[in-house]
């Protein structure tokens, strides 16, 4: 039987929570007054013996250098989940920006899973352009390039089964080769969206977030991930927004951080 998987969200950074909205959408948009923070997760599921993380978010250095909040090491909220870094077996990285992709040395056990795409877009011609290679880190990208020289990276080419109920989806838009993650649960297939979207209203409203790569697949991978998710927006889970501790609950009073996805939303 294909299992149903538990599926865990953990905030473990946020930006200056004056952020203008109007940096969240291309110009353009008939934007309101306001802040609009991001929140930066990485998510783990469980479910058939196994657990996968989805993107191993950033430390302390880029936080100084980036100007963001950090509030918990990666590897020390997965520890609060339950989960031993040292031990992962299969990482998933949606894509290589800085903010999904840091922090790779804490799992040496780990194969990492990544689209071609993404591989090819971020160390190639497109990072002579600085608007474009702004939201990688070398560093990052050199250790990938490492371990796919070390034989920890498994490349996928557009739609894969990682497991009974797993799949990875490559959507493109926001990077070269961004993929989503969609996963069997009790309620229904989740997708975990990463920056496919950043915002529910960037989907909804069809307004992209201006970093993006291809406007064009950026709007069709809106379509993608609502037509994975069965057209059911409780299932569609965006990459940076706030919303997501508002709508799942934290199980655990100790660790408001740590968000079940796989449960009911709480509105």
């Amino acid at each position: 039987m294909m299992p149903n998987y538990e599926v865990l969200a953990l905030r473990y950074a946020t930006t200056d929570p004056l952020r203008p909205r109007s940096e969240n959408f291309l110009s353009g948009m008939d934007l309101h007054d306001g802040p609009m923070p991001l929140d930066y997760y990485i998510w783990v599921i469980r479910g058939g013996g196994r657990t996968f993380v989805v993107d191993t978010g950033f430390g302390a250095d880029a936080a100084k250098e980036r100007g963001r909040n950090l509030l918990h090491e990666p590897a020390a909220i997965l520890a609060d989940a339950g989960v031993d870094p040292a031990t992962v077996a299969d990482v998933i990285l949606t894509h290589l920006h800085y903010d999904h992709a840091g922090s790779l040395d804490a799992f040496p056990a780990a194969t990492f899973h990544l689209q071609d795409d993404e591989m090819r877009y971020a160390t190639g011609r497109h990072m002579c352009h600085g608007c474009l290679s702004a939201p990688f880190n070398v560093r990052d990208v050199m250790e990938a390039v490492g371990l796919v020289h070390a034989g920890r990276v498994r490349f996928h080419d557009g739609t894969s089964e990682l497991a009974p109920g797993i799949t990875l989806h490559r959507v493109g838009g926001h990077s070269g080769g961004l993929q989503v993650v969609r996963v069997a649960t009790e309620r229904g297939p989740l997708v975990l969206a990463s920056d496919a979207f950043h915002f529910t209203e960037n989907r909804k409203r069809r307004a992209p977030f201006p970093l993006v790569f291809h406007v064009g697949e950026m709007m069709e991978g809106f379509l993608r991930c609502e037509a994975l998710a069965d057209g059911r927006e409780d299932l569609l889970i965006p990459g940076h927004d706030p919303e997501v501790r508002q709508r799942w609950p934290a199980p655990d009073p100790a660790h408001p951080d740590i968000l079940r996805l796989d449960l009911a939303p709480l509105s």
